[in-house]
């Protein structure tokens, strides 16, 4: 099938649960979210005297089986209808991590795994951040945070790849440098 005849086939949908639906256009199979939601994707540094420090996490992904390191993250508008990206950045952020952050500004709206899925998240920088809890998520979320130091954070993530945990894409974002020599 042609490029012009996918784009023009009608689009179906194979199954729709809450939050994904599967869908079908001329040969293509993918995956968007239900609802239109988007996600908040959030880097966030924390400075102090000894340098920047970006906070992770670290949380059990039923898709991959395993515990995955990644960047705080969550849906925009899952919980509160019309809930601006920043907002629900802010909100993910202290439940997640249990920092608080004083400024949140928009990095712009990037597309994960573009030949797979439409999903779509806006990245986010979390600055003047202040410790208010514990973070975790909520109780089937499990989660643990980590505070890395970004002169420390190759290291750190090659560690944690010894220790069997996934490391999501999202974190080349800070692996760059050192990946590229």
């Amino acid at each position: 099938m042609s490029d012009d005849s996918i784009r023009s086939a009608p689009v179906e949908t194979v199954w729709e649960g809450r939050f994904v639906a599967v869908r079908r256009q001329g040969s293509w199979e993918y995956v968007e979210r239900s609802r239109g939601l988007q996600a908040a994707v959030i880097v966030a540094i924390d400075a102090d005297a000894d340098g920047d420090c970006v906070i992770l996490i670290e949380q059990y992904r039923v898709p991959l089986g395993q515990v995955c390191l990644e960047l705080p993250a969550g849906l925009v508008g899952d919980e509160q209808e019309g809930e601006t990206v920043e907002h629900s950045a802010a909100r993910e952020l202290e439940e997640e991590t249990g920092y608080r952050a004083g400024r949140i500004e928009s990095l712009g709206e990037f597309y994960s795994t573009p030949g797979l899925s439409s999903e779509r998240f806006t990245l986010v920088r979390a600055t003047d951040l202040t410790k208010i809890g514990d973070g975790g998520g909520t109780p089937e979320e499990d989660i643990v945070v980590r505070r890395v130091k970004l002169s420390e954070l190759p290291d750190f993530v090659a560690a944690k790849r010894r220790e069997g945990l996934a490391i999501d894409v999202k974190l080349l974002l800070l692996l760059a440098p050192a990946l590229l020599g």
